[in-house]
């Protein structure tokens, strides 16, 4: 029988409420005290990817260690309102990238109001807002007039215009989350609302406004995922590469040709599928990835090189448990989850044919 904070993390074919329990597990041992989650002991942390497995741990209701996980972050922020790309695990957090990359700065908002919904804990938010804040003002000084947003700032100041469309679309869900909190505080912020109206035109209707990454399978789900493109839309996107991307029984390719399936891209598809209203074909997604599962941790290994039948890298990474468990709770009806990530109740923005 399972535990009220855990049976929404069963699935057939996917995860048992021991193997969800141990999987939750796995990344409660990866986190350190002072709330960090790195990808695994001895690696770094990036704030993205931070955050994701914050998110996974509020599924399970380990919300005490999530939380931790975001003031570790409001510790860490820079004055400027950003977090670099990457810190050791040690200590001394010392940094070992110190670009500042525009989606991983976003993330926090879609963190923070995931975590809200899952507690109900209004002086979180009112604690996080400062932090949240700080972030979405710094991404939105690198939003171009097209409305794309430049994905990095260099330690120098040096901001780079060129825009990915990975990217963007994360930065666009987490804008939605953003207006999300800044209307439970009843803080309104219409540049915010003109920022994701515009970053969603562009999206939608300008390609070339974003670098040329089509051989990455997340150009291809992430505006679905990111909320930018929906309905016959986001179905029309995902129908057109279905074939190019999907490896059936093994997972979703990262590069298009590379033999190279991935657990994190996997899942992320199975949580845009289940967004569209295709809740099957996102089953056998995570269904097709239970071979990276690693039993003795719980956790999941980040690819599999099929041609050569072998496990690559050899990395058990908290971020690709992350991603699996939000997939799963999307499915199992934790509402949290469904909120955040199905987006009917998400803050949309004023799109405009300004920056046509």
């Amino acid at each position: 029988m399972t535990t009220p904070r855990t049976e929404h993390l069963v699935l057939p074919g996917v995860l048992t409420a021991g193997e969800a329990a141990a999987t939750v597990a796995g990344i409660l041992a990866v986190q350190r005290e002072d709330g960090a989650i790195p990808w695994f002991r001895g690696h770094h942390l990036d704030p993205w990817d931070h955050v994701e497995a914050a998110m996974a741990l509020d599924t399970a209701g380990e919300h005490e260690a999530a939380e931790r996980a975001y003031l570790w972050l409001a510790r860490h922020q820079n004055e400027d309102g950003s977090w670099y790309a990457a810190y050791t695990d040690g200590e001394a957090d010392a940094v070992t990238d110190r670009g500042r990359e525009t989606n991983f700065v976003a993330y926090i908002a879609v963190g923070v109001w995931h975590h809200h919904l899952a507690t109900g804990d209004d002086a979180f938010l009112d604690r996080m807002w400062p932090a949240v804040y700080a972030a979405v003002e710094f991404v939105l000084r690198l939003q171009q007039p097209g409305g794309q947003i430049g994905w990095r700032r260099d330690d120098d100041g040096t901001e780079t215009t060129d825009a990915l469309l990975t990217g963007s679309s994360s930065i666009h869900h987490a804008l939605r989350c953003a207006l999300a909190i800044a209307e439970q505080r009843e803080e309104a912020q219409p540049d915010w609302e003109l920022a994701a109206g515009a970053l969603r035109h562009a999206i939608r209707h300008h390609p070339e406004r974003f670098l040329d990454k089509n051989r990455y399978s997340m150009d291809w789900y992430y505006p679905v995922l990111g909320g930018a493109l929906t309905g016959a839309e986001a179905k029309a996107r995902i129908e057109e590469d279905w074939d190019r991307f999907v490896v059936p029984g093994l997972g979703v390719r990262c590069v298009d040709p590379n033999p190279w399936v991935t657990g994190g891209e996997s899942a992320e598809l199975a949580l845009a599928l289940w967004a569209m209203g295709e809740s099957d074909r996102a089953l056998e997604i995570l269904q097709s990835i239970q071979h990276l599962r690693d039993e003795d941790s719980g956790l999941y290994w980040t690819g599999f090189v099929f041609d050569d039948e072998a496990i690559w890298p050899r990395e058990l990474t908290t971020w690709t448990a992350g991603s699996l468990l939000l997939a799963v709770a999307a499915l199992g009806g934790h509402d949290a989850t469904c909120q955040v990530f199905g987006g009917a109740e998400l803050p949309v923005g004023l799109e405009s044919d300004c920056c046509a």
